[in-house]
């Protein structure tokens, strides 16, 4: 992956199967979910491609969505940040790990881990740094988007 500040947006977007609203994190314009396929299918990682799904504010209390996508340990899975959730729809059964961490005007996302998967080495996928402006901006779209309560 190369290196240098990216953009974050976090897409609230209805799932037609589920009828019900998930958020997907877009780095630069393309879907984190596109992005870890590509990164596990080229790896030759299995399961991979299609597993991920975004994330289902009214299946799991993630709290405070602004707090979540800030690297508030997620209670029960350990203390990284669940960014992906499995394609069923519940975040436990195959999530996207990553350590969050904000510092003064940069947001840095690094150390992804799928927790089913410990020998997985994702050490090339990321690391993705964002301006904290920026980051922020997103977080508030977030916020007022209908289907993230």
């Amino acid at each position: 992956m190369t290196t240098g500040v990216r953009v974050i947006d976090f897409v609230v977007r209805r799932r037609p199967d589920l009828q019900i609203h998930e958020v997907v994190p877009a780095i630069d314009g393309q879907f984190l979910l596109d992005l870890i396929d590509r990164f596990e299918v080229g790896a030759d990682m299995r399961p991979a491609g299609g597993a991920y799904g975004g994330l289902i504010p009214e299946y799991y209390r993630y709290g405070p969505l602004d707090e979540h996508f800030l690297g508030k340990e997620s209670l029960g899975l350990g203390p990284k940040t669940a960014v992906l959730g499995c394609e069923c729809g519940e975040v436990g059964c195959w999530p996207l790990m990553t350590r969050i961490t904000p510092t003064g005007n940069v947001v840095l996302w690094d150390g992804f881990e799928q927790i089913h998967r410990p020998s997985r080495d994702y050490t090339g996928f990321g690391p993705f740094l964002f301006d904290r402006a920026q980051y922020d901006r997103a977080l508030d779209a977030l916020l007022q988007t209908e289907g993230t309560t």
